[in-house]
């Protein structure tokens, strides 16, 4: 994971991804509809992916999906952590035969897998990116 997509130590998931969002936004002109982000304090382990995770989606929808917007919620509950990070951009065949899997998705999979969690993604070309992830707690 590189030194950007880190939390900055003693910084809490919940502000780290609004400072994030605040500037990523401002740079990449796509606007970031936030629906939900833990009051709780989250792990340090389980922040960590879920900002990589965050940071690499948004990467990914700037870069390739042509995006206009992005929703992202992030809720903590007895069940565990859930992040989903929807877009509005392009889309694309995440199983068509022969395609190559890019590096953002296995690292975005990697980050949950790390802690327990697992990450689905959803596309459908000219419909956008669904990326839906689950942490057990």
């Amino acid at each position: 994971m590189s030194e950007e997509v880190r939390l900055r130590k003693g910084e809490g998931l919940t502000q780290a991804l609004e400072d994030y969002l605040a500037d990523w936004t401002e740079r990449s002109g796509i606007v970031v509809e936030t629906w939900a982000l833990p009051a709780e304090t989250v792990p340090r382990r389980l922040a960590q992916a879920v900002f990589a995770t965050v940071a690499e989606a948004l990467t990914n929808a700037e870069r390739h999906s042509g995006a206009t917007h992005v929703s992202i919620a992030v809720t903590l509950g007895r069940s565990g952590l859930r992040l989903t990070v929807s877009d509005d951009g392009a889309g694309f065949e995440v199983d068509r035969p022969g395609r190559i899997a890019g590096k953002g998705l296995a690292a975005m999979r990697a980050h949950f897998a790390e802690v327990g969690g697992t990450l689905r993604i959803n596309s459908v070309p000219g419909g956008g990116t669904t990326i839906t992830g689950v942490i057990p707690v």
